[in-house]
């Protein structure tokens, strides 16, 4: 008998490409969606469209009852301040998919985010699953919501409740991204991005297809319970490979010259201010973030889930990261 998982988010990038990969994998799929209506192009992979919320505790444990596995992709993202929302979404939310799972006696794969880290990422060593969670800043209501999550998650397979395991990725990019391709697309479409210190910094990103397989290894591997794996390193993807693939992808020529790492942090610094004063403090906090993510590098190590699940995407940049612009 073929095994039966639910996808909560199913209509997300990442839930999407979960729903593929175990459509493709010979399991039966239920793609948790607000309505029929919104979902109803999941049908065409063989899934099962079943109307719900993770915010409605009752909806869950209908949606849950007979699968074996629980894939929580599911969750309120965003720049906002807004801590009431993203507690009832990423902890609250969790909270009633914990229950469902425990309920149908189902495996959870909950996915976190590298957000849990906040600043605390870069640290003289690679960062890896032993590296301590920080205690946020107030104003990072998604990495603390998510935390909050991830500690409900461990509690509930240390009590007993549920067998659980708990993946954290990075940025995603891929096809229905509704992130990072279309925000850094249109800047690129412009024809210039400046390369900081010669853009051979590989950044902090993964594709959601890669990290779809990683959950699904991670549900389906017995040594992955009660774990926590990185899945931050598929391939390397350095500025000078975006640009590249965003030339493909949008078919159009980009000029990329390189600028002093000096004059990237006073640019950054200076785009700071501007949000600020245009309101939007949130975004200027984000700014400090991405000149990281441009010329710190990736801090992240997935050895772990390499060594464990036996986690070795195939996808290489220039055939996703094209497809994810060209999308």
């Amino acid at each position: 008998m073929s095994p039966r998982a639910l996808v909560t988010g199913a209509t997300g990038m990442l839930g999407s490409y979960l729903v593929e990969r175990l459509a493709v994998g010979g399991w039966k799929v239920r793609a948790l969606t607000r309505t029929k209506a919104a979902g109803s192009w999941l049908e065409e992979n063989g899934a099962e469209v079943v109307e719900g919320r993770i915010e409605d505790a009752d909806s869950m444990v209908r949606a849950a009852a007979g699968c074996d596995v629980v894939f929580h992709a599911a969750a309120v993202i965003g720049s906002g301040g807004d801590w009431e929302a993203f507690r009832q979404g990423n902890v609250e939310g969790t909270e009633h998919v914990v229950r469902a799972a425990e309920v149908a006696g189902a495996r959870l794969v909950h996915v976190s985010s590298t957000a849990v880290y906040g600043g605390e990422r870069y640290r003289p060593e690679p960062t890896d699953e032993w590296a301590p969670l920080p205690v946020l800043p107030e104003h990072d209501v998604y990495g603390r919501s998510k935390q909050e999550a991830e500690r409900l998650v461990l509690q509930a397979h240390e009590d007993g409740r549920v067998w659980a395991a708990i993946v954290r990725p990075p940025v995603m990019y891929g096809r229905r991204d509704r992130q990072f391709a279309p925000r850094v697309g249109p800047v690129l479409a412009r024809g210039f991005f400046p390369r900081i210190a010669g853009g051979r910094i590989p950044l902090t990103v993964v594709h959601a297809s890669s990290v779809a397989e990683g959950a699904v290894l991670a549900g389906t591997t017995e040594a992955a319970a009660g774990r926590v794996y990185l899945l931050t390193n598929d391939h390397s993807v350095t500025v000078t490979d975006l640009v590249r693939c965003a030339e493909a992808g949008l078919e159009r020529r980009i000029w990329a010259p390189d600028v002093p790492a000096s004059a990237g942090r006073a640019g950054f610094c200076a785009l700071g201010w501007v949000v600020r004063g245009l309101g939007r403090s949130d975004l200027a906090r984000h700014a400090r973030g991405t000149l990281d993510m441009l010329t710190r590098g990736n801090p992240f190590t997935s050895e772990r889930a390499r060594r464990e699940l036996g986690w070795a995407p195939a996808l290489l940049p220039e055939v996703g990261l094209t497809d994810a612009f060209r999308w």
